[in-house]
């Protein structure tokens, strides 16, 4: 059983996402409420305790942007006591009426302080419009099949989708990962995570059109998830044992050896070995040549396609073979050229997957 990926990494992403709300927060600017714009104006200028007070009447009346506002305000403690209880329920009531930022900053101060089951629809919003954070956070979920359903088809896309975007814990997610999850479904994994980056684009066109038309549009509908991926346990290999030389007892109606054979002749001094010939150099192995090749796996970080590379090569199947890194999507496949035949590549793989390797024979 695969152990699951560390929540520390997780947590970390949240509080680095929620101390950038906390230092740099967005103020949400309402077209038609030109009084939320005066407070944006005052919180600019430095005059916090203005803006407050711009905010507050308005967020008391159910204005989202000015819910928000307050919201920010308070989780900084700028002209009003920091109050990160307030600022959640804050967060919470904007959410409710459809203000996506501050559904975002909801969930992830959900998710820090452990609701992570009540932050999940909100986590998962965040990752349909391409949040980074979501993404991975959500990547790691299926992986673990903690609070989401196991799927580590879209918790290799989603957390790739974090990678490309810069987030560097996806990165080291990943090569956890390539230890788990099988070849296809990483191969799975580069279509989806196409669907899901297309749909993240679709989603935030049709947020934009609502922020100029000024109403709040329904989401496109996530894409649809697959079906959870069983746990794979790992094949029990057996140790391998020394052999152990059995002795057979002795007789009690036979002497010892040495009591029935005569004492030994002298022994005539053995003449000196003559000094051994060094052995030929070992003759270096010609490139082999073929259409047919075997794919020995393929890795969302290509210096995990290297190392395998650096582990395998010496095998003697793959002797005169030359390796070849094949870009696929966000994938680098790894592979080795030179077989005459399908036969051949076939029984090179055999006895590559005999040894533990993933092998797939394939033509160029």
């Amino acid at each position: 059983m695969h152990k699951g990926l560390s929540a520390r990494a997780v947590l970390a992403v949240v509080a680095a996402a929620c101390l950038t709300l906390s230092t740099a927060p967005a103020i949400a600017q309402a077209p038609a409420a030109g009084d939320v714009k005066s407070g944006v104006d005052a919180w600019s200028a430095g005059n916090y305790d203005a803006a407050v007070r711009i905010w507050q009447p308005l967020a008391d009346k159910g204005d989202p942007d000015a819910q928000f506002n307050l919201a920010q305000a308070y989780k900084m403690g700028r002209g009003v006591p920091l109050d990160l209880a307030r600022a959640e329920a804050l967060y919470g009531r904007a959410a409710a009426k459809g203000h996506t930022q501050a559904a975002d900053a909801y969930g992830l101060l959900l998710f820090q302080r452990g609701e992570r089951q009540k932050a999940l629809p909100y986590i998962e919003a965040a990752a349909s419009r391409g949040d980074p954070r979501a993404q991975y956070i959500m990547g790691v979920a299926h992986f673990n099949g903690d609070i989401a359903t196991k799927d580590w088809v879209r918790a290799y896309a989603l957390t790739s989708l974090a990678r490309q975007a810069g987030l560097p814990q996806a990165t080291s997610a990943l090569q956890q990962m390539d230890q788990h999850i099988p070849l296809p479904d990483r191969e799975k994994s580069v279509v989806l995570a196409e669907q899901i980056a297309a749909q993240t684009q679709a989603n935030r066109q049709r947020l934009n059109a609502s922020a100029e038309l000024g109403t709040q549009l329904a989401l496109a509908e996530p894409a649809p998830a697959r079906q959870p991926t069983p746990d794979r346990k790992p094949a029990v290999i057996a140790s391998a044992r020394p052999a152990v030389t059995v002795h057979p007892a002795q007789s009690s109606t036979e002497r010892p050896e040495r009591e029935r054979r005569p004492p030994a002749p002298p022994a005539t001094p053995a003449p000196k070995p003559a000094p051994s010939a060094k052995p030929a150099p070992r003759p270096t192995p010609v490139a082999a040549s073929g259409p047919w090749r075997v794919q020995l796996g393929a890795f969302g970080v290509p210096g995990n396609a290297e190392a395998l590379w650096a582990r395998i090569k010496g095998r003697s199947e793959l002797s005169g073979r030359t390796r070849v890194l094949a870009p696929a999507g966000k994938l680098t496949k790894l592979q080795a050229t030179g077989f005459a035949s399908s036969a051949d590549a076939q029984s090179a793989c055999a006895r590559l997957r005999a040894g533990g390797f993933t092998c797939l024979a394939t033509r160029d």
